[in-house]
């Protein structure tokens, strides 16, 4: 697996991987903070900086893992449609998923809960850039690592900025919806015969794919709304 630094797709497969880390892993700096928040002074910016590494090199094996799987006859339909799942779930009314972030007094303790709670929290993380890396695990290293300032540093001001426009939500689930209707239309399984019946196959799944994501999202979260 090769690396071409001026070649277009890599380029927009490395943006919509740092979109990716900052739409799904905003919730990091905010587990980080509550997990090292009884640590002295001193030692905070250890427990961080351990407990985003050991995050870090979690999420690469399991990305590997993912990239293997989706190899896979079948697999890749599997998981586009799981990656449309997690697009609307991003869409819907969030509920508070940080309440059980315990903090602690040791440096151990902080990077342990930080690391457990980020492998709880990242399955639909880890799909959602395998999908984007089209099987390349160098992509996904350096996709992250150009996205770990964003998240540690800026996540913050991301949330705010969905809180505040709401149309940057949306427009992450119509990207994962796009990803996941390419990832259904490339299937090992469909995609001679999706490519024969369909013209420009990917780009019309895909594109469906966002669009379902944006108007399933719409309709639940109207649903859940008229329920309050």
């Amino acid at each position: 697996m090769e690396i071409d630094l001026l070649a277009y797709g890599f380029w927009v497969a490395v943006l919509q991987i740092i979109a990716i880390d900052i739409l799904l892993g905003g919730d990091n700096a905010v587990v980080i903070a509550l997990a090292c928040r009884q640590l002295p002074e001193k030692q905070r910016k250890i427990g961080i900086f351990y407990g985003v590494a050991g995050a870090i090199v979690l999420r690469v094996i399991l990305i590997f893992f993912a990239l293997q799987l989706l190899a896979i006859t079948w697999l890749k339909v599997i998981g586009g449609i799981l990656l449309l799942w997690i697009g609307i779930k991003l869409i819907l009314p969030e509920h508070n998923q940080h309440k059980n972030v315990n903090a602690t007094t040791s440096i151990y303790g902080a990077v342990r809960t930080i690391i457990i709670a980020d492998a709880v929290m990242s399955l639909d993380n880890v799909v959602a850039v395998a999908a984007a890396s089209k099987g390349n695990l160098y992509l996904v290293v350096f996709g992250i690592l150009v996205s770990i300032p964003i998240i540690v540093y800026g996540s913050q001001l991301v949330i705010k900025l969905m809180d505040r426009f709401p149309i940057v939500i949306t427009a992450g689930g119509a990207l994962l919806g796009w990803i996941g209707g390419s990832m259904i239309a490339t299937d090992p399984a469909i995609v001679t015969e999706v490519k024969y019946y369909i013209p420009y196959s990917e780009y019309v799944v895909s594109a469906v794919g966002a669009v379902l994501v944006v108007l399933i999202g719409k309709i639940f979260t109207k649903i859940s709304k008229s329920k309050k």
